[in-house]
Protein backbone atom coordinates (compact mmCIF):
# COMPACT_ATOMS: atom_id res chain seq x y z
CA UNK A 1 0.00 0.00 0.00
CA UNK A 2 1.33 3.34 -1.03
CA UNK A 3 0.84 6.34 1.15
CA UNK A 4 -0.80 9.30 -0.53
CA UNK A 5 1.49 12.29 -0.93
CA UNK A 6 1.48 14.56 2.03
CA UNK A 7 -0.11 17.87 1.51
CA UNK A 8 2.12 20.84 1.96
CA UNK A 9 1.79 22.24 5.45
CA UNK A 10 0.11 25.59 5.71
CA UNK A 11 2.27 28.25 7.24
CA UNK A 12 1.16 31.61 8.55
CA UNK A 13 -2.19 32.95 9.69
CA UNK A 14 -5.40 33.37 7.81
CA UNK A 15 -6.99 36.75 7.35
CA UNK A 16 -9.80 35.85 9.74
CA UNK A 17 -7.33 34.91 12.49
CA UNK A 18 -5.49 38.19 12.04
CA UNK A 19 -8.74 40.17 12.16
CA UNK A 20 -9.77 38.46 15.41
CA UNK A 21 -6.42 39.27 17.01
CA UNK A 22 -6.60 42.89 15.84
CA UNK A 23 -10.14 43.22 17.25
CA UNK A 24 -8.99 41.90 20.64
CA UNK A 25 -6.03 44.30 20.69
CA UNK A 26 -8.30 47.23 19.75
CA UNK A 27 -10.74 46.31 22.53
CA UNK A 28 -7.96 46.16 25.12
CA UNK A 29 -6.60 49.54 23.97
CA UNK A 30 -10.06 51.10 24.11
CA UNK A 31 -10.33 50.01 27.73
CA UNK A 32 -6.78 50.87 28.83
CA UNK A 33 -6.00 54.21 27.12
CA UNK A 34 -8.60 56.40 28.88
CA UNK A 35 -7.42 55.10 32.24
CA UNK A 36 -3.80 55.72 31.29
CA UNK A 37 -4.42 59.33 30.26
CA UNK A 38 -6.51 59.88 33.39
CA UNK A 39 -3.59 58.70 35.50
CA UNK A 40 -1.24 61.04 33.64
CA UNK A 41 -3.50 64.03 34.33
CA UNK A 42 -3.81 63.08 37.98
CA UNK A 43 -0.02 62.73 38.27
CA UNK A 44 0.55 66.16 36.71
CA UNK A 45 -1.86 67.74 39.15
CA UNK A 46 -0.19 66.02 42.10
CA UNK A 47 3.24 67.23 40.99
CA UNK A 48 1.89 70.75 40.51
CA UNK A 49 0.43 70.82 44.02
CA UNK A 50 3.70 69.50 45.46
CA UNK A 51 5.80 72.05 43.55
CA UNK A 52 3.58 74.89 44.73
CA UNK A 53 3.84 73.69 48.34
CA UNK A 54 7.64 73.44 48.07
CA UNK A 55 8.00 76.92 46.58
CA UNK A 56 5.62 78.45 49.13
CA UNK A 57 7.57 76.82 51.93
CA UNK A 58 10.82 78.23 50.50
CA UNK A 59 9.25 81.71 50.27
CA UNK A 60 8.16 81.49 53.92
CA UNK A 61 11.62 80.35 55.04
CA UNK A 62 13.26 83.13 53.04
CA UNK A 63 10.95 85.68 54.69
CA UNK A 64 11.58 84.21 58.12
CA UNK A 65 15.36 84.30 57.69
CA UNK A 66 15.72 87.66 55.94
CA UNK A 67 12.69 89.66 57.03
CA UNK A 68 11.62 90.36 53.45
CA UNK A 69 10.09 88.46 50.58
CA UNK A 70 12.23 87.35 47.62
CA UNK A 71 12.24 89.32 44.40
CA UNK A 72 11.82 86.23 42.21
CA UNK A 73 12.03 82.47 42.19
CA UNK A 74 15.58 82.80 40.94
CA UNK A 75 16.41 84.67 44.17
CA UNK A 76 15.32 81.56 46.07
CA UNK A 77 17.62 79.46 43.94
CA UNK A 78 20.53 81.88 44.36
CA UNK A 79 20.04 81.87 48.15
CA UNK A 80 19.81 78.03 48.05
CA UNK A 81 16.28 77.76 49.33
CA UNK A 82 15.50 75.83 46.12
CA UNK A 83 17.88 73.74 44.02
CA UNK A 84 16.28 74.96 40.81
CA UNK A 85 13.11 76.63 39.65
CA UNK A 86 10.74 73.71 39.11
CA UNK A 87 9.11 73.05 35.77
CA UNK A 88 5.36 73.54 35.76
CA UNK A 89 4.13 70.01 34.91
CA UNK A 90 1.09 71.32 33.03
CA UNK A 91 2.93 73.78 30.76
CA UNK A 92 6.31 71.95 30.77
CA UNK A 93 8.06 75.29 31.31
CA UNK A 94 9.72 76.90 34.31
CA UNK A 95 8.99 80.50 33.29
CA UNK A 96 5.19 80.38 33.54
CA UNK A 97 4.95 80.73 37.32
CA UNK A 98 3.00 83.81 38.39
CA UNK A 99 4.31 85.85 41.33
CA UNK A 100 1.83 87.34 43.79
CA UNK A 101 3.04 90.64 45.24
CA UNK A 102 3.02 91.11 49.01
CA UNK A 103 0.61 93.43 50.76
CA UNK A 104 1.51 97.07 51.29
CA UNK A 105 4.31 97.65 53.77
CA UNK A 106 6.10 94.38 53.00
CA UNK A 107 9.40 94.41 51.17
CA UNK A 108 10.15 92.11 48.28
CA UNK A 109 8.24 91.23 45.16
CA UNK A 110 6.94 87.70 45.75
CA UNK A 111 4.57 86.87 48.59
CA UNK A 112 3.09 83.80 46.89
CA UNK A 113 3.39 81.87 43.65
CA UNK A 114 0.68 80.45 41.39
CA UNK A 115 0.68 78.35 38.28
CA UNK A 116 0.47 80.14 34.96
CA UNK A 117 -1.09 77.12 33.29
CA UNK A 118 -4.34 77.73 31.42
CA UNK A 119 -7.28 75.45 31.94
CA UNK A 120 -8.93 73.66 34.81
CA UNK A 121 -8.07 70.66 36.92
CA UNK A 122 -10.08 67.48 37.19
CA UNK A 123 -11.96 68.93 40.18
CA UNK A 124 -13.11 71.94 38.14
CA UNK A 125 -10.83 74.56 39.72
CA UNK A 126 -8.53 76.66 37.57
CA UNK A 127 -4.82 75.90 37.81
CA UNK A 128 -4.18 79.62 38.25
CA UNK A 129 -6.24 79.61 41.49
CA UNK A 130 -4.13 77.00 43.27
Amino acid sequence: MVNPPRQARRQGFTLVELMVVMAIVALLLAIALPRYFGHLDRARETVLRQDLATMRDAIDKYHGDRGRYPDSLQALVDARYLRAVPVDPVTDRSDTWQAVAPEDGETGAMYDVKSGAPGTARDGTAYADW
